[in-house]
């Protein structure tokens, strides 16, 4: 699974980006996109996913301000409102296998959201 992501980039607060993430797949299926994010000396945490039935979950920090969206193999996170608590290194995660129960984490390389005035 190779994933490519764009977008993130500075911002002030109240501001907002957009993040974009493209899986390129070979046979089986996408059952997951989403979005985490981990900022300086903190763990990696949920920021929004999206199933393949539709069903999306958001972290409760985010609800309200980013909206998560999936076309097949892409999925895009807009972000508003913006907050410096939201500076992050953010992943692109795509939960990928043949089946539910076999289907890995696959993870982008990150990009950089920075929040300031």
């Amino acid at each position: 699974v190779q994933i490519e992501e764009s977008g993130g980039g500075l911002a002030q607060p109240g501001g907002s980006l957009n993040l974009s993430c493209s899986a390129s797949i070979r046979i089986f299926t996408i059952f997951v996109m989403g979005w985490y994010r981990q900022a300086p000396g903190k763990e990696r945490e949920l920021v929004a996913t999206i199933r393949n039935t539709g069903i999306i979950n958001y972290a409760d920090s985010v609800k309200g301000r980013f909206t998560i969206s999936r076309d097949k193999n892409t999925v895009n996170l807009q972000m508003s409102n913006l907050a410096p608590e939201d500076t992050a290194v953010y992943y692109c995660n795509v939960f990928y296998g043949s089946t539910y129960y076999n289907a890995d984490d696959y993870w982008g390389q990150g990009t950089q959201v920075t929040v300031s005035s």
